[in-house]
């Protein structure tokens, strides 16, 4: 069991490592007007559990989403923080500006970020649960889970930190959005999904 543990701490650190930086923007905006602390919480979750019941299905030979579109999910934040972005930059010139780049984001926005962000994970945890046993499996995505609740509450120390927040205030209404084009681009190249994405649009 301790074995089991250990490999499931070290493939959720492995796989989530970049969920940290997403989660300390979206505690970041949760403070001027975007998701609630809760919304991000709850949306960690759900993409999180999502990612790993789609990683049991394709352990049992099942194919939800083809390989070659899994990384269309990434026009998912692409989408977001260019629309955050521009959101923030015509607010600089508005009177009544919003209170943050990211307000209409909540829990199933939060979910889908998580979700497009887990090609690595789904890559990663299929061929594990693959080859453990059922009882192993278990251990594994309890371990997972108790495991998100940390990453959360390292997102929200860092993202609520006095000396982050007052550093970051200025440039919040364009870092905030700037994170989630970086993700969906990131995602997108990785995928190699562009030259499909040309086929599609073709």
């Amino acid at each position: 069991m301790l074995a089991t543990i250990a490999s499931a701490i070290g493939m959720f650190a492995a796989t989530n490592i970049d969920d940290i930086v997403i989660l300390t923007v979206l505690f970041l905006a949760s403070s001027r007007g975007g998701p609630r602390p809760w919304q991000s919480v709850l949306g960690q979750y759900l993409g999180f559990a999502t990612l790993v019941a789609i990683s049991v299905v394709a352990a049992l030979g099942l194919t939800i989403i083809p390989d070659e579109w899994v990384g269309f999910l990434g026009l998912i934040p692409l989408l977001i923080g260019v629309i955050g972005l521009i959101r923030g930059l015509r607010d600089r010139d508005d009177a009544d500006p919003d209170e943050s780049a990211m307000k209409d984001l909540g829990l199933l926005g939060v979910a889908g970020i998580t979700i497009a962000n887990g090609a690595d994970n789904i890559s990663l945890y299929t061929p594990v649960f693959r080859t453990i046993s059922p009882a192993d499996t278990a251990i594994t995505i309890v371990v997972f889970l108790a495991l998100v609740s940390v990453w959360c509450l390292f997102g929200k120390l860092i993202g609520t930190h006095k000396a982050v927040t007052e550093t970051l205030e200025r440039i919040e209404h364009w870092l905030v959005p700037a994170v989630f084009i970086g993700l969906g681009l990131f995602i997108l190249i990785e995928s190699g999904v562009i030259p499909r994405l040309f086929e599609v649009l073709a």
